[in-house]
């Protein structure tokens, strides 16, 4: 995946640097089996020739190999779930309760973290939260990047889903979404999991980390 600085306002480039590429490795990695990010912060009036892209490495699974799209960035506004803290949860719960009752949205699905592909925000975690800490200097990383799935699942499609992906919603038998707009990508992790990417934003250097997890 790559971003232009232009494209994404709300994440902090470093100085000098206005494209931000993130590539994995699409071999098994880890305990639990997951494609390896890299990420690179580049000048994009630096970049020479354009280098072809590289045929899928044969035998591998063509489910960590994301099929070519355009990334159209979209700002959305959004809270925690998983992340939420305790003592905070408990003073919403009632509330989290009458908007399920009188509105049957759910705030974990329907207004917390929104799913899918995303910079910044807070993970959409499967299970679970994992932040790892930087080596560096100790402090806890931030979230750059989910890499999920799917785009949204049953329920969370009602507040989520672009109108323009949204198929006809009258039809009671038929799915309310495009084909096309639940897997853009052609990915599937795990058992329909997502790779998150961390950085440190303290050390100059802006080391990363990366977590797994699935169904």
């Amino acid at each position: 995946m790559q971003v232009h600085r232009v494209d994404a306002p709300g994440v902090p480039f470093p100085e000098g640097t206005d494209l931000l590429q993130v590539l994995w490795c699409p071999h098994a990695h880890g305990e639990f089996c997951y494609p390896l990010p890299q990420v690179h912060w580049r000048d994009s009036g630096a970049i020479g020739d354009v280098r072809p892209t590289p045929e899928p490495a044969a035998g591998l699974s063509g489910d960590w190999y994301p099929g070519p799209c355009v990334v159209h960035p979209e700002q959305v506004t959004e809270y925690p779930s998983w992340d939420l803290p305790d003592d905070v949860h408990g003073a919403l719960s009632d509330r989290f309760d009458t908007l399920l009752a009188e509105a049957g949205l759910q705030y974990s699905h329907h207004l917390a973290e929104a799913p899918g592909i995303k910079l910044g925000g807070y993970p959409g975690w499967t299970q679970e939260p994992y932040w790892p800490d930087c080596d560096g200097c100790g402090r806890q990383m931030e979230h750059l990047l989910t890499v999920a799935s799917w785009e949204f699942d049953g329920e969370s499609w009602r507040t989520w889903l672009p109108e323009e992906d949204r198929a006809d919603e009258s039809d009671p038998d038929g799915p309310r979404w495009k084909a096309h707009a639940h897997n853009p990508a052609g990915l599937c992790l795990g058992d329909a999991g997502g790779v998150y990417i961390f950085e440190c934003r303290t050390c100059p250097e802006r080391p990363i980390g990366h977590w797994f997890d699935c169904s």
